[in-house]
């Protein structure tokens, strides 16, 4: 049997971009709450790791995206606290000429994957219980919610963790355990425990 060839070092990458688009999505989603920029943060951190870094060994890249992901992000948040700034004058006088047009809602409810195994019940109850629980995540504080979907969605350790998010391995255990522990009252509180 003649063995497969191995894939081009594009294709690699593709492959590799592919596996964690989704997941780079949700999280940037929870992160700035609009799913445009989200979508734009995760593409341009996609550009940047294949421009940059699509040379170096495949194992390199989940951490290197997350590290270009966490960068892009405070990157959107640097850009829309000058575009605020600017801005803010005008927002005061939309808000004194009393126009409340502000009923829009930036986090929308995310789909989650189905299971064709079982019944219909257990489908829209998991399926209930799991937008909760993401809804309870993007509650979160910006920091608390990086860190626990990097350890607990991404399955970073704590030092990857720590790298992604450039700060000490004791913040990222301090995030985590506070996250942990917010998102355990808040789905005590809703009926639903884990």
């Amino acid at each position: 049997m003649t063995p497969l060839p191995s894939p081009s070092p594009e294709q690699e990458l593709d492959d590799f971009l592919r596996s964690v688009e989704r997941r780079a999505f949700k999280r940037a989603v929870y992160a700035v709450r609009d799913e445009d920029a989200a979508l734009d943060i995760v593409q341009d951190s996609m550009i940047r790791l294949a421009q940059s870094y699509a040379d170096r060994p495949a194992n390199e890249w989940p951490m290197l995206f997350q590290r270009i992901l966490s960068n892009a992000t405070l990157d959107w948040f640097r850009r829309q606290k000058v575009r605020n700034a600017v801005f803010m004058n005008i927002g005061d006088l939309e808000a004194s000429v009393g126009d409340d047009d502000n009923d829009f809602d930036l986090l929308e409810s995310l789909r989650t994957e189905q299971s064709g195994t079982e019944g219909a019940d257990d489908t829209a109850g998991r399926t209930e219980i799991l937008l909760q629980i993401e809804e309870e995540i993007g509650k979160l504080p910006g920091r608390q919610r990086e860190a626990f979907v990097l350890r607990y969605w991404e399955e970073l350790d704590v030092a990857e963790t720590a790298a992604a998010m450039g700060c000490s391995e004791g913040s990222v255990k301090t995030h985590c355990s506070r996250a942990v522990q917010a998102l355990s009252k808040a789905l005590k509180l809703r009926g639903i425990t884990l």
